[in-house]
């Protein structure tokens, strides 16, 4: 198993736009597995590229047993609004209400190449949004107010020193700890 550093707030990756994949390559499906496993040691939902310290426009989802693999993703259609409280793998123990469309269709390429259409309402198509942001240096705590921006990077301040270099290590007594206590479900995007 290979579980990759995750960048947290504060590392100018997190900020950069992707850039598109051009073609599938051995490195890319090493690349992908490794972000599941990621992912899934970090009890995370979704993962961007970007938060393991790439630039590939890619982003890997599993949502009750879906697993989605995006490749330059785009958002074609949405509608409707729905508020809801998000938190991310990339800013950890801070969560906060976001909206977002509550419909949404997205345009990709899976692993083998395909190019698919998904149509998602709920906690996917929040999930892809998210991720989406991701890939274009985006973060959920920009749809914040002024006030509860500051509020939040207050909380964050006192967080930060937990992850030198701006990494967050998933060791083997991290991840055994995030599976004893993983009580709050929306710290998975």
């Amino acid at each position: 198993m290979t579980v990759l550093p995750i960048q947290v707030l504060g590392s100018s990756i997190l900020r950069v736009e992707t850039t598109p994949v051009a073609e599938i390559t051995d490195e890319l499906q090493q690349l992908i597995d490794h972000m599941f496993e990621t992912m899934h040691a970090a009890q995370g939902i979704g993962l961007a590229a970007p938060q393991v310290g790439r630039s590939e426009r890619l982003t890997v989802i599993e949502i009750e047993g879906e697993r989605i693999v995006a490749i330059n993703p785009e958002i074609v259609e949405e509608s409707g609004t729905d508020r809801a409280e998000e938190g991310c793998l990339s800013i950890p123990d801070i969560y906060a209400e976001v909206d977002r469309s509550a419909r949404v269709v997205v345009e990709a390429t899976d692993r083998e190449g395909q190019r698919f259409e998904i149509e998602a309402d709920g906690l996917m198509a929040r999930c892809l949004q998210h991720e989406i942001d991701h890939l274009h240096g985006k973060l959920f705590i920009d749809y914040l107010s002024f006030l509860k921006k500051r509020a939040t990077m207050a909380r964050w301040e006192l967080q930060k020193s937990k992850y030198p270099d701006l990494l967050r290590i998933l060791t083997p007594e991290v991840i055994q700890r995030l599976r004893d206590d993983h009580d709050h479900p929306d710290e998975r995007l």
